[in-house]
């Protein structure tokens, strides 16, 4: 019976192997864009409201990638249904006048996103709930949905939170690069201040829960991590983050983080930044001097406006004379193979991080998107499942954000 059974096994390996080679050999470029089209593709962390206070950037053209990541045409060229602008503020010393600082430039970068869109109308439109980004997308726009990373631009003040709600932020990345007053970085230099989240930040969670507003955890040390899953009444996510097995990088989350954050219902969007996603080459010459240049300017935590200005010319004109080493599109669908093994098809979905830094060899800018369309279907993923990556996990969770809230409400 042995002698039968096995050869008989190995031959129905075989034809399935034969088979799913054959099915995406007829898969052709028509076919990935329908599959493309049909997902409701969803890119939760860019940081494109910099370029808006940076000069005369104008949205409604199309750039090159070397200037920047996003830009309405391109989004419409990548059948982007909704993306997160984030309006980032660098993390200052904590004195009312740095404070003021964040606050107003946060606002600045806002009210910029906001006059942009309605400027052009036409082909985009603000997007405050789960099902707006639906509709939108149903009448032939992009929707642009708002988030800030970093709390500091919150100073103490927990009545900042609604007033961001109440102007369409829809979530909160929680720090940056250093500690602030709601919690501890992954990445500060100088360790754990709170060892968690301060108090303050107890108070941000349970407001933003209160609210519909989505806690980010990107960026956040593990026992802030940790602090934020034990408080928080809905699921959250990590916009920006990949997979620390794979990448030992300490904004990336490790296996028993991720397996929590799929217990609390959310969802890691792998971000397709490069040292996030395979360890950086650390005796390049590109990576020297971007060290030197983070040095320079403290962590990216920039004094002020200008400060912040030079320091992106001058890593642009780094990148220029010392290109970095760029993964691939088949490297970062690795972090998504990798969570979705360890914590289910229902947890991972995909924020770039452009205009922040995001950005592969073969995936540029948001205009690549359908490349990674192809990988997904390339590595025998359905059409299903490849609408729960690109969108359709981060829908559920923000719909569990907002029926939370409107249970407090009620």
């Amino acid at each position: 019976m042995n002698r039968i059974y096995l050869p008989a096994a190995l031959v129905f390996l075989l034809i399935i192997s034969v088979s799913v080679r054959c099915s995406f050999a007829q898969t052709t470029p028509e076919r990935i864009r329908q599959i493309h089209h049909k997902a409701f593709v969803i890119d939760t962390h860019t940081d494109t409201p910099m370029k808006l206070v940076n000069g005369d950037f104008n949205l409604a053209e199309k750039h090159v990638s070397g200037v920047s990541k996003v830009d309405f045409p391109r989004l419409r060229e990548g059948d982007v249904d909704a993306v997160f602008f984030a309006l980032f503020t660098s993390q200052h010393e904590r004195i009312p006048a740095n404070y003021d600082h964040a606050y107003q430039l946060a606002n600045r970068m806002l009210d910029s996103t906001l006059a942009s869109v309605q400027r052009n109308s036409l082909t985009v439109a603000i997007a405050t709930g789960a099902n707006d980004i639906i509709t939108i997308s149903k009448l032939d726009k992009t929707a642009i949905c708002l988030g800030i990373e970093n709390g500091f631009p919150l100073a103490k003040d927990i009545a900042r939170v609604k007033e961001f709600y109440d102007r369409g932020v829809r979530y909160i990345t929680l720090c940056h690069t250093a500690n602030n007053d709601i919690c501890d970085s992954s990445t500060d230099k100088k360790g754990a201040e709170y060892n968690g989240l301060s108090s303050f930040g107890r108070e941000v969670v349970s407001e933003m829960n209160r609210l519909g507003m989505i806690v980010d955890v990107s960026h956040i040390s593990d026992s802030s991590f940790y602090d934020v899953l034990n408080i928080s009444k809905a699921p959250v996510i990590a916009s920006h983050s990949s997979v620390r097995t794979l990448c030992d990088h300490p904004r990336n989350l490790s296996d028993e983080m991720i397996k929590a954050l799929a217990e609390n219902g959310g969802v890691i969007q792998i971000c397709i930044l490069g040292s996030y996603i395979v360890p950086e080459d650390t005796t390049s010459e590109n990576y020297r001097k971007v060290e030197e240049l983070r040095i320079k300017y403290n962590n990216w935590n920039y004094r002020n406006d200008d400060e912040r200005k030079a320091a992106w010319r001058e890593w642009d004109s780094i990148d220029l004379q010392y290109p970095p080493f760029l993964p691939t599109i088949a490297q970062a669908v690795d972090h998504i193979d990798y969570v979705v093994r360890l914590a289910g098809i229902d947890h991972v979905g995909i924020g770039s991080d452009f205009d922040g830094g995001g950005g592969l060899a073969d995936c540029v800018d948001v205009a690549d998107f359908p490349k990674i369309t192809a990988e997904l279907v390339k590595r025998g993923y359905s059409k299903r499942e490849i609408a729960k990556i690109w969108g359709g996990n981060f829908l559920r969770v923000f719909r569990e954000v907002e029926k939370h809230a409107e249970k407090h409400r009620n």
